[in-house]
């Protein structure tokens, strides 16, 4: 272990996924204060919405203060291959540039979304587990494996010259997995015993009482539920979950029926999971094409689309065909997963749309059909009794569950500390202490571009969107005098206002009256006949329609 200079610190920086459920980007490091050498802990991404950002396409976490300290950076470690912990690498390595770790399954899928982004794919590095140790200067790193709903989930041993960080990564205690490591409790009681610093925790299920259920105990419910069925079955989950692909087609070959895959995630992680051996015994499935000629009764589609997303597979056939295969009354549709929050909306769309078709929707109300992949709160105290931190750090969770998690280690006995995204935390000496607030924030993914949160842009398509839009051109002469009246374009109002005019011609005819009495030194002036017009089109516009829309203005001169 390295020896500890006067004044270095260790300290432990959240960019994202502390503070919410998603997003994750975590930062250790160990140096003098603004020198320390780094690892970063996961690149994820989250989800847009519609009602907070329209026509985004991703959600990333802003990386400036680790751009500013690329040359400290000495590898990022990826813990799994959930898009919340490796979704963001392709957009971001460029700008970190540095090597990356990951175990065999997470590095497929890493190298992926690198290849994907022009990133050359050598870059990544497939690393065993522990005793394996990756050496970073003063921070030396072993991965764990964990049981979670993808396989080859790790956490992290961070070796620093201030003692042990134990970093949990997503997990739950699963003795029977069926894909991927059960949890091994000695592993964890061994990497413990000579002492731990610091256990940074999953904090997902902190408010679920009962200890968590194995993969293994849902098979046979799933089985005798495709038995009775009388029509076509159609199973969707996270793509990423290769255990739950496994037990619902294993499921439905116990039934009788053959598997097809529907959807590009779902083909392209069963081919990740098979190229690194992790997938021997999946069933052998049918194409597309074939499945139109099997009997209903003798078919299970296996689909994308568990949260709502409108262009995936259980959409298209919600709204009535994919890839020539269609649902009918009599069908039935499984939900063999959780909504996560915020998706509700979107899930609930599809199941009604599959109602009106007569299909039999079944969710995971009853926990009959789904075992979530993270440590309910029992689970969750046997980690922090085999690991005995001397401080607990929640992380992967909103305020209300890293709160809830410090409660539950101060209950019995531990030092927990809430540390939500941007708190640099100094874990040097036998107390916790915040050492820095960092700026941190979102990025977004709007096309092909990134934006910053706080750009605007988001903002006035909202803005948009919720009030419409006014466009009013102005075209003046080479003598400073409009060449005919203003005119106005509608996007997203009304045609007609309380005066039963036309909402276009109220507002020109305000207008002109405007232009046509405005003073010389008004019309020279771009900015001052912007305003103008700007007050005057929103103030028709309230009092004929009751909305003040967003107002752009273009004037026209001609030179």
């Amino acid at each position: 272990m390295s020896r500890k200079k006067q004044n270095d610190r260790l300290i432990y920086l959240p960019l994202g996924g502390a503070g919410e459920i998603g997003m994750n980007a975590y930062v250790y490091g160990y140096g003098a204060p603004g020198k320390e050498k780094l690892i970063v802990v996961d690149l994820g991404v989250t989800f847009p919405d519609m009602d907070t950002t329209p026509g985004v396409d991703l959600i990333l976490p802003d990386i400036d203060w680790l751009v500013k300290r690329k040359a400290d950076i000495e590898g990022i470690f990826i813990t799994h291959a959930h898009e919340d912990h490796v979704g963001a690498i392709g957009h971001f390595w460029e700008d970190l540039g540095a090597p990356v770790y990951a175990r065999p399954f997470t590095a497929n899928i890493a190298r992926r979304k690198l290849q994907e982004h022009g990133h050359p794919e050598n870059v990544v590095t497939v690393v065993d587990v522990y005793p394996q140790v990756i050496d970073c200067g003063a921070l030396k790193v072993s991965y764990l494996p964990i049981s979670h709903s993808i396989p080859e989930s790790a956490g992290l041993m961070i070796d620093t010259p201030e003692g042990r960080i134990l970093h949990s990564g997503d997990f739950k205690i699963d003795l029977t997995p069926g894909v991927g490591d059960p949890f091994n409790h000695a592993l964890w009681e061994e990497v413990s015993k000579d002492g731990v610093k610091a256990l940074v925790c999953d904090s997902t299920n902190v408010f679920s009482m009962e200890p968590g259920r194995s993969e293994s105990t849902i098979g046979p419910a799933i089985a005798d539920m495709m038995r009775a069925a009388d029509g076509m079955v159609v199973a969707t989950t996270f793509a990423s979950n290769i255990a739950r692909l496994r037990t619902l087609a294993q499921a439905a070959v116990e039934a009788g029926r053959s598997v097809c895959l529907l959807g590009r995630s779902m083909q392209r992680m069963t081919e990740a999971a098979k190229e690194t051996g992790l997938l021997t015994d999946f069933p052998p499935t049918i194409s597309p094409e074939d499945a139109l000629n099997v009997p209903r009764e003798s078919l299970m589609l296996l689909v994308t689309g568990s949260q709502g997303e409108r262009r995936a597979a259980s959409a298209q056939l919600a709204q009535g065909k994919y890839l020539g295969l269609s649902m009918k009354e009599g069908d039935t549709f499984l939900f063999s997963s959780k909504t996560i929050p915020g998706n509700e909306r979107g899930v609930i769309r599809i199941m009604n749309m599959f109602s009106e078709l007569g299909v039999d929707v079944i969710d995971d109300a009853g926990g009959k059909y789904h075992v979530s992949g993270h440590a309910n709160r029992p689970d969750l105290i046997t980690l922090h009794e085999i690991t005995k931190p001397q401080i607990l750090i929640p992380m992967h969770g909103e305020h209300r569950h890293l709160r809830e998690h410090v409660k539950l280690g101060n209950e019995r006995g531990l030092t927990g500390v809430v540390a939500v995204n941007g708190m640099m935390i100094d874990l040097s000496g036998n107390q916790p202490t915040v050492a820095e607030y960092i700026e941190t924030g979102r990025t977004y993914l709007d096309g092909s571009v990134q934006v910053g949160q706080f750009d605007g842009i988001v903002r006035d398509r909202i803005r948009m969107a919720l009030n419409g839009q006014i466009v009013v051109t102005l075209i003046i002469d080479e003598q400073d005098e409009p060449l005919g009246d203003p005119w106005v374009e509608l996007s997203g109002l009304a045609e007609t206002g309380r005066s039963n005019a036309s909402l276009v011609e109220a507002i020109e005819e305000d207008l002109s009256q405007f232009v046509n009495r405005a003073k010389p030194k008004t019309l020279r002036d771009d900015v001052a006949l912007e305003k103008e017009l700007k007050q005057i089109a929103r103030r028709t516009a309230q009092s004929e329609i009751g909305k003040k829309p967003e107002v752009m203005v273009i004037v026209s001169r001609l030179s």
